[in-house]
């Protein structure tokens, strides 16, 4: 695994396989947490409508159900 340097601002740089690897482009959020004594950043992904497109088949729903439904997946 590279190593990184933390800058005066408290900043590190990604190396750019580990970028391309994970799809990480300027402006991609990174969801950051604490395991145990690792410090984990995630890339955060959103679900899009045209990403749910067949997931359920042909069925009829509510657009209230799908709000819940997608509010409970962020």
């Amino acid at each position: 695994m590279p190593t990184v340097v933390v800058d005066s601002k408290g900043r590190v740089q990604l190396p750019a396989e580990l970028r391309r690897r994970l799809g990480i482009r300027p402006g991609t959020e990174l969801e950051l947490s604490l395991e145990e004594d690792r410090i984990v950043l995630r890339p955060r992904r959103r679900i899009r409508a045209r990403d749910l497109l067949g997931a359920a088949g042909r069925e009829e729903v509510d657009l209230e159900e799908v709000e819940t439904a997608l509010g409970e997946a962020l």
